[in-house]
Order: C-alpha cells, then sequence, then structure tokens
C-alpha cells in the first residue's frame, strides 16, 4: 500500500468515526456538536476520499446513508430466532390476571418486577450486528422469514452503521419499531396530495411504506426514526433483564424512548398504573401509541415461562380504548388545493372521538372513494387518533339506504367550471385552469402561512375576501395594499386593517428557504427548500439553477429537478419573484462563514418559549442560521432557555436542571458575541 492510500485509509476511518458521532449527537441525542457547514465539509472530504479510492468504501460509511441503484425486488431471509407477537389485554383488570398467571407459573417464591414501555405503532424490524459494524435490517415477516430492507434502513440517520460502544458484541441483532411522527406524516400527507400522489392512513403504513421503497434515495426523503426495545442473538455480554438491555443500548448508541416514557414496576399495580397514565399521555407524545408493552424484567423468569404458540408467556400488550365512532355521511363535497388537486371530503353527523368533535374527513381521492365504496348517506366507522386527521376506516353496509348512489369526481372543477384532468400514473384529478379563484386562493394561503412568509394576520376567510374581491390577483399585490383597499372589506375596520399592514410589513425580511418553500414549487416541501438555499446562496443564483446543478443535491431527484426547472422556465414565475422584490421584499441570502470562521452560536442548542419579539419559527430560524440548534424539550445538555413572557413548563424544568435562562437582550448580544 503506498503512503498516500495509507494515508487516506487512516483518514477516512477517522472521518467515519467523527462523522457517525455527530450524527448520534444530531439525530438521537439532539445535542449537536457541530455547526451544518462543518459537517458538510468533513461529509465532503469523506465522498472525495471515496471517490479517489472506491475500494476503501467501507459498508458502515456514512456516504452509505444516501440511497444506492433501485432495487428490482427484496430478498427474504429467516430470523435466527422468532420475532414473536405479542398476547393483547384491554383493561386493567387483564393486566391483573397476565401477573397472576406468571406469579403462578414461575418456581419458588421470588417476586416479579415488571418492566413497562409504550407499545409503539410503527413497523417492527431487526437490525444485525457483526463486530460492531450493520450487516442487515430484515423486517419481521410472518416471524420467521422477513424482508432483506438493509439499504432502505441505511439512509435513517437515528441507526447507527456501527455501534459506540468500544467492544461491542461480536453478534448483536436488536428488535425495534420503525416510526414516522406525527408532525412528519402530517407534512408527507400534504405533499403527498397535493402532488396527485395517494395519501397515506396512518403513520404507521406511512413508515412501513417508506421502508419498502425499492428505490433505498425515496426512503432517505421520509424523516423516519427507529427505537429499539429488543433482542434476538446476542455473542457476547451476559445480559440480565429487560432494564439493563435498554441500558447497553444507550451504551452501544442506539436509539430507545426516553427513560420518562418507562417504568420498572416492582408489583402489578405500578403496571397498571403507569398503563392508565400512560393512555392519558398519548395525545401528548409526537408519534403514535397504541398501548403499554409489559414484560417480566427478569431475562432468568422469562426464560422459565417460555412460550404458548408464537407468544411469550412473560409479555402482554396492554391495549388502549379503540378511537373509533360511529356517524353518518350527509354529503360529500369537493375541495380544489393550490395545485389544482381535486379531494373528495365527507361531511358527516358530528361526532366525538378521541376526545374531540368530527364533522369532516378526508376521502383522499376518487380511488379511494371506490376502494371503500364511500356514499352519501352510509353510516361509518371513524378513527382518530392524536393529531392524525379523521379517516372512514369502512361502510356499515347492513345500514346503506336502498337508493344510496356512488359517489364520482365531477369532470369540471367546480370552482371555475374548466374541464380537470387526470394524468397518467397520479390518483388525483386536477383542475388545469390557472386563473382558477381556488388555486389562487390555495397558493396564497400556502404563501401567508406560518411555515413560508408567516403573515399571520392573513387567514383563510381574509385571503378568500381578498381574491373575491379582486384586491390581490398574485403574492406581489399583497405588498401593495393599504388601508383604504382593507377597509373597503367587509368587517375590516382601522385597527384590524392597521394590524394587517403590520403583518405583511413584518414579513418583508424572509430567508432564503421560507421564500423558496412559499412559492409552491410542486415538489419542493420545506426540507427541500432549505437544501436548495444551502446550495445556491442567494434567490439569484437559485432562479439561475441548471438541472445538473439541481440534480447534485442529495435530496433532489429527477422529478423534483424537473418541477423545479419548469417553474424556473417559466416567465410567469420569474416575472412574479422579481415583482416580489421590486415591491420591497428582501430575501436574506443563506452566507456560509469563511474558512475557519465560526458562527456565533455555534454548537449551541437554544431551547425557546413564550412570547418573543419574533414568531416562535423565526427564532429558530435565526439560531439555525448562525449555527445553533433549537430543541424542542428541556435537558441537561441545552445550553440556553431562551424565555419570553408566559413562559411555561419549559422555564419550569430550565431552573429544575440548572439550565441557564436568558431574555431577548442577552440572546441579540450572543448573536453579536
Amino acid at each position: 500500500m503506498t503512503n498516500q492510500r495509507k494515508e487516506a485509509a487512516a483518514r477516512l476511518n477517522v472521518l467515519r468515526q467523527e462523522i457517525s458521532a455527530h450524527d448520534h449527537a444530531y439525530y438521537v441525542l439532539d445535542q449537536p456538536q457541530i455547526t451544518d457547514y462543518e459537517y458538510d465539509q468533513l461529509f465532503a472530504e469523506l465522498i472525495a476520499l471515496e471517490q479517489q479510492f472506491p475500494d476503501l468504501v467501507a459498508p458502515d460509511s456514512p456516504s452509505q446513508r444516501v440511497g444506492g441503484t433501485p432495487l428490482e425486488k427484496f430478498e427474504k431471509l429467516e430470523h435466527r430466532t422468532p420475532m414473536l407477537s405479542l398476547q393483547n389485554t384491554y383493561s386493567p383488570e387483564e393486566v391483573r390476571a397476565f401477573a397472576e398467571r406468571v406469579s403462578h407459573l414461575l418456581d419458588g417464591p421470588r417476586p416479579v418486577e415488571f418492566f413497562c414501555e409504550p407499545k409503539l405503532d410503527g413497523l417492527a424490524l431487526e437490525l444485525i450486528y457483526e463486530e460492531g459494524s450493520l450487516r442487515r435490517a430484515i423486517t419481521r415477516g410472518d416471524g420467521s422469514v422477513g424482508e432483506d430492507v438493509t439499504s432502505n434502513i441505511k439512509t435513517i440517520k437515528a441507526i447507527p452503521l456501527r455501534l459506540t460502544s468500544p467492544s461491542p458484541p461480536k453478534l448483536l441483532e436488536v428488535r425495534g419499531e420503525v416510526l414516522m411522527f406525527k408532525e412528519s406524516f402530517r407534512r408527507l400527507n400534504e405533499w403527498q396530495e397535493e402532488n396527485g400522489l395517494p395519501a397515506f392512513a396512518n403513520p404507521r403504513n406511512a413508515a412501513a411504506g417508506s421502508v419498502r421503497q425499492l428505490d433505498s434515495k425515496i426512503t432517505a426523503q421520509r424523516q423516519l426514526h427507529f427505537f429499539a426495545y429488543a433482542v434476538g442473538v446476542v455473542e457476547g455480554p451476559s445480559l440480565s433483564s429487560q432494564h439493563q438491555l435498554l441500558e447497553s443500548f444507550h451504551r452501544w448508541g442506539l436509539p430507545t424512548v426516553t427513560a420518562d416514557l418507562t417504568c420498572l414496576a416492582p408489583h402489578v399495580d405500578e403496571a397498571i398504573a403507569y398503563y392508565v397514565a400512560l393512555e392519558g399521555r398519548r395525545h401528548q407524545l409526537p408519534f403514535e401509541i397504541d398501548g403499554t408493552v409489559i414484560k417480566v424484567n427478569s431475562f432468568e423468569q422469562q426464560r422459565q415461562l417460555g412460550m404458548v404458540a408464537r407468544s411469550p408467556r412473560w409479555a402482554t400488550a396492554a391495549k388502549f380504548k379503540p378511537e373509533e365512532a360511529q356517524t353518518k355521511i350527509v354529503d360529500i363535497v369537493v375541495q380544489v388545493g393550490r395545485t389544482g388537486a381535486l379531494t373528495p371530503v365527507a361531511v358527516m353527523e358530528p361526532v366525538k372521538v378521541g376526545g374531540v368533535t368530527v364533522t369532516h374527513a378526508t376521502l383522499h381521492n376518487q380511488d379511494e372513494v371506490e376502494r371503500k365504496d364511500v356514499r352519501v348517506g352510509d353510516t361509518v366507522i371513524i378513527h382518530r387518533a392524536g393529531d392524525v386527521i379523521p379517516e372512514v376506516v369502512r361502510v356499515v353496509t347492513e345500514k346503506r339506504p336502498p337508493k344510496a348512489k356512488p359517489f364520482t369526481l365531477p369532470p369540471n372543477c367546480p370552482v371555475c367550471g374548466e374541464p380537470t384532468e387526470r394524468a397518467e400514473g397520479e390518483a388525483v384529478s386536477r383542475c388545469t385552469n390557472s386563473l382558477c379563484a381556488a388555486i389562487l386562493k390555495g397558493s396564497l394561503r400556502h404563501f401567508v402561512s406560518r411555515r413560508a412568509m408567516n403573515i399571520d394576520k392573513l387567514g383563510e376567510k381574509l385571503v378568500d375576501q381578498l381574491v373575491d374581491a379582486g384586491l390581490v390577483t398574485c403574492f406581489s399585490d399583497l405588498y401593495r395594499l393599504n388601508a383604504d383597499s382593507l377597509l373597503s372589506l367587509e368587517r375590516q375596520g382601522q385597527k384590524s386593517s392597521a394590524n394587517i399592514l403590520a403583518s405583511i410589513e413584518n414579513s418583508r425580511k424572509p430567508t432564503l428557504n421560507r421564500f423558496i418553500y412559499a412559492l409552491g414549487i410542486r415538489f419542493v416541501g420545506e426540507q427541500t427548500a432549505k437544501s436548495l438555499a444551502l446550495r445556491f446562496g442567494s434567490i439569484e443564483s437559485f432562479l439561475n439553477a441548471s438541472e445538473e446543478e439541481l440534480l447534485s443535491i442529495d435530496d433532489v431527484g429527477p422529478v423534483v429537478a424537473g418541477a423545479i426547472v419548469a417553474a424556473l422556465k417559466r416567465k410567469s414565475f420569474v416575472k412574479e419573484v422579481h415583482r416580489l422584490i421590486e415591491s420591497g421584499l428582501k430575501v436574506q441570502s443563506t452566507s456560509r462563514p469563511r474558512d475557519g470562521a465560526k458562527l456565533p452560536l455555534e454548537g449551541l442548542n437554544i431551547v425557546v418559549t413564550g412570547t418573543l419579539p419574533l414568531g416562535r419559527d423565526e427564532v429558530k430560524d435565526l439560531i439555525t442560521s448562525m449555527g445553533g440548534k433549537s430543541a424542542s424539550s428541556v435537558s441537561k445538555k441545552t445550553h440556553y432557555v431562551l424565555a419570553g413572557e408566559e413562559a411555561g413548563s419549559k422555564l419550569d424544568k430550565a431552573r429544575e436542571l440548572g439550565v441557564p435562562v436568558i431574555g431577548w437582550e442577552q440572546f441579540q448580544a450572543l448573536l453579536k458575541n
């Protein structure tokens, strides 16, 4: 081996370890140690060296996360030991009966200790680590045989490609769950529907569908998480309990649910109390759970208890009550979105489900209506969990009125009357009239939304008024509104008009990523907008982007690049961007620090709470642009809590943990530092 090659191999080893450590800090611990720019520099160096010495590319290199050549099909693989199913219980009384059976079956008078954790509602998965490196990822399948989804799972950055412990087990089979968080699920479905693709029924289906993509680049674009909770075969350390196993997972760098979501119960009464308390917390969690898993903590006692059929005697899934209700569909209306997509929506008799009164449920598209055979007058079962949109689960056909007719989307747009089209390969019919009032209203609602331009005083009804009155026909018209034009609208007084104009004025300095996202280019979501802003730096550079430049960005594929190029070639689109700038909009360029220079908030994790001079999302964007990170919760590793007026529980948590609390003026001083 030449000296140059030896040096490259040594440097690659260092880079892999560094980048993996930073991935773990960012995606698992929520505690970034370096800025995005510094991370990008390390990653670019890794890629350059691997391109120069392709035979030195290791299977556990972070470069393998971006996704590779699409597969033709998934290979079937057998689990060394079966992935078992749990028997279900549905009440505290049934949990107590389970504990009594366990005590009766165990030899001797030893007390039984239980380990309790959330029952995650995702896709069960087995990760196989050999000598500390991830070798295989296999879906549960039928419990004995699953599918090899290794290339897809490597794109989930929370999953370590190499275990962090200095002496990992020789062989470790990790069992856990792949999840999609509620907020990611909501955004994915919005994106799917806006772009003519079928929506997912729930986060579990979205996670499973993402993992089972033949093209791993698609999986890489989805925001997936993984939590480990069990093992198959282990060669190496001796583990005595479920509690010790989770501590070992943490030591090896594997993500698990936080300790405050688990419970070590010395008696069944504590396990039941945990089950009841967790059901009360379920809607506050960022991911879906459908119950509690209660396990005998001791592995020795687990071995004594053994199995019955394909389920362990030492564990039970204490399920929560189904959040379903029965109601009647009184109408099916058709909504037209900002991309012209026609969406059928069921209007129902009000019914309470999941603690919320529900009157509407989306039916997604014509194919979904036909698959479930939903008709006006039908009695249906609807389901709602957490923040997930209500879903029609099934029709109670025996209660169907005799004259109920199948529903079909109209051939013409219900708003403008123009013919609709359904492109080949798409599930959605669209209005193609760019002057359609519904498309304009939808585009404007997106433009002013909190995650885009954040013009908070322009609500849905006001947007409708402005369009209907002919005062706004494009984005730039918003910045030409004055008090007289607003006062001409119904129910608009001096004070409300002044507030609206102030809100518009406050939006004149958007970050580049927010501005790109606000423009509503098809297939460009928030994350892609951030990648585009990071790559091009200014709106001028973005407007001149070539397809080749776009395809060089990791999360931009041919479809997204094609949509962006099509927008940039449209004279009306470019003209509108220029009109926005001419109207006084100052889009903030995304600047990178000079080599060796540091950003003011580099490496700092600042949690935001309370009311501040800027909106919370704007403050978080500012923290990120200045090299920091803003986590959603306070921990011992939080550097500062930025507290405004009416700060709540996060401020209490900061004081409890001794985390420094700063105000707006101190935060400004940090930025200037």
